[in-house]
């Protein structure tokens, strides 16, 4: 299943809208690197436990 992250969903002084989906592994490292580069996190394995904790299961869009 599909996971997502949401910037929404925490306080952020740049009021960051991203939403990134994907494969659980692709999320975490796209995530925790966009964390790192706009919100200025340090990279580590407890950011990226972090980021893993908060994601969702991506809803299906199917008509």
């Amino acid at each position: 299943m599909r996971k997502v992250a949401d910037c929404r969903e925490f306080p952020s002084e740049t009021n960051c809208t991203l939403t990134i989906s994907g494969e659980e592994n692709e999320v975490v490292r796209a995530a925790s690197e966009h964390a790192c580069s706009v919100h200025g996190h340090t990279d580590s394995a407890e950011l990226r436990q972090q980021v893993r904790s908060t994601l969702k299961d991506e809803i299906p869009q199917h008509a």
